[in-house]
């Protein structure tokens, strides 16, 4: 079992930049992926970005030169920096990670873009 607690989210108005982590906890053999998700009111979950265990990242367009996804803190966290942020990023941000034997997910944070 592993468990995801994301947090850091929040209101920011447009411009603004937001700092999201991710921590696991629970029976944890090895990481293979790291992931930040996303979904707005009304609309399906959509990938923000993505990182191996070998460091290979990859972003949604629409996160590429914004958001930054890092895992330079300790092993068992991500983050998510986002700048910039526009109101079109308000949605609840997930948090998920990939074990030998399936993905798991955190509960979310939302973020709200709004003047």
């Amino acid at each position: 079992q592993v468990t995801l607690v994301e947090s850091g989210g929040g209101v920011v108005q447009p411009g603004g930049s937001l700092r999201l982590s991710c921590a696991a906890s629970g029976s944890i053999v090895s990481f293979y992926a790291w992931a930040w998700y996303r979904q707005a009111p009304g609309k399906q979950r959509e990938l923000v970005a993505h990182t191996t265990a070998s460091e290979v990242t990859n972003y949604a367009d629409f996160a590429k030169g914004r958001f930054t996804i890092d895992r330079t803190g300790a092993w068992n966290e991500v983050y998510l920096q986002m700048t910039n942020l526009k109101p079109d990023d308000t949605a609840v941000y997930y948090c998920s990670v990939d074990t030998l034997d399936r993905r798991w997910w955190g509960e979310g944070t939302p973020v709200t873009v709004s003047s």
